[in-house]
């Protein structure tokens, strides 16, 4: 499908590997001008590589100001952002029942205020080319997962309940805004690459119980839904949280 992205700019935050990485190809594959965010220049030399004339703007934009940088970086290397995807995040955390003030703050920080700032900093200049946000979210966020860390589970709802509330405010400025829930993913780094090494039965019994595909997701499945909900295609879809799980949610 023509996405209608030559040309375009996409900031993509938390896009050194992983999930992010796997995005920022391929809107670069697509014709976008990319942007790439992350804390580690290592591993952000190491993405750019691979994608000739891509901008690294490095930071940690569950800081504010930060985040503004990230953002002043882009405008100034490419002159505007059409594309905002809010990728940062992390599940890992403390075990349901164990949580404290200091664990649900830095969850939080990774998960939700990631994407407020940046949304927040990019808005004026998404309005200007009547741009679009893509969050990775989780279907964690959506129901109960046995095991999931409640602190994780809690901030992705919120971010699922500020896509959902801000997707108004947005669209009076041209700008849409969604999000996609993935469930399980595999890559290498990943949760599961780890649980497939430590116990490749388990992992094999739960997807057949509970996984109506009964197989893990690729980050190339998020990047491809990704860049159909950012593109043009689709053009009236805003306030959404697109699940991507193979059939897991109940």
């Amino acid at each position: 499908m023509e996405l209608e992205f030559n040309g375009k700019v996409a900031l993509v935050t938390g896009s050194s590997r992983g999930i992010g990485r796997t995005i920022a190809e391929t809107l670069y594959a697509e014709g976008c001008k990319v942007v790439i965010n992350g804390r580690s220049r290592e591993d952000l030399a190491s993405a750019a590589e691979a994608l000739p004339g891509t901008i690294i703007a490095q930071g940690d934009i569950s800081q504010p100001q930060e985040a503004k940088r990230v953002v002043d970086h882009a405008l100034t290397s490419f002159g505007g952002i059409d594309i905002l995807v809010c990728n940062v995040g992390s599940g890992r955390s403390m075990p349901p029942g164990e949580e404290n003030y200091e664990e649900w703050q830095r969850v939080f920080a990774v998960n939700l205020w990631s994407a407020t700032n940046m949304v927040e900093a990019a808005r004026n200049a998404l309005a200007a080319r009547k741009g679009s946000v893509v969050c990775i979210s989780s279907i964690c966020g959506k129901e109960v997962v046995f095991g999931a860390p409640i602190t994780y589970s809690v901030a992705k709802a919120a971010l699922n309940a500020y896509v959902r509330g801000i997707a108004r405010p947005l669209g009076k400025q041209g700008v849409r805004i969604n999000a996609v829930a993935p469930g399980n993913i595999m890559f290498d780094g990943s949760v599961w690459s780890r649980k497939l090494a430590e116990d490749a039965g388990a992992v094999k019994t739960m997807l057949e119980r509970d996984v109506a595909l009964g197989k893990l997701g690729a980050p190339r499945d998020v990047a491809e839904l990704v860049a159909y909900l950012a593109s043009p295609r689709a053009g009236f879809a805003t306030g959404g949280v697109w699940t991507l799980d193979g059939g897991q949610l109940h």
